[in-house]
């Protein structure tokens, strides 16, 4: 099993549906930034969102236990990468996802 390394490449604020059903300032996610880097094998890293590392933890394990691709080879074309997000409706982040060659 290799290490992944997780980058946040963008954090979202669905603005119109924020208006509707959001509380009053709410704005983009508090908890990861642009750039942010973790590194992990199957256990969630040190600061990374709960919510978040739920919904990305199944390609995070697949990708650092040999995965190359998903979804009939027509999804990512990098081998060994995963662009996926957390389930946040409202402000959305988006990760990155790649197997590193360092062993977990």
């Amino acid at each position: 099993m290799n290490k992944c390394k997780i980058t946040v490449l963008k954090r979202l604020l669905e603005e119109e549906l924020v208006k509707e059903y959001g509380y009053e300032g709410f704005g983009k996610c508090p908890v990861h930034k642009e750039g942010d880097v973790f590194y992990s094998d199957f256990r969630k890293p040190e600061g990374f969102c709960d919510e978040a590392w739920k919904a990305i933890y199944q390609f995070a394990f697949a990708l650092a236990s040999g995965a190359e691709s998903f979804y009939f080879d027509d999804w990512v074309k990098a081998p060994g990468v995963a662009i996926c997000c957390c389930n946040d409706g409202l402000r959305p982040v988006i990760f990155k996802i790649e197997r590193t060659d360092e062993k977990a």
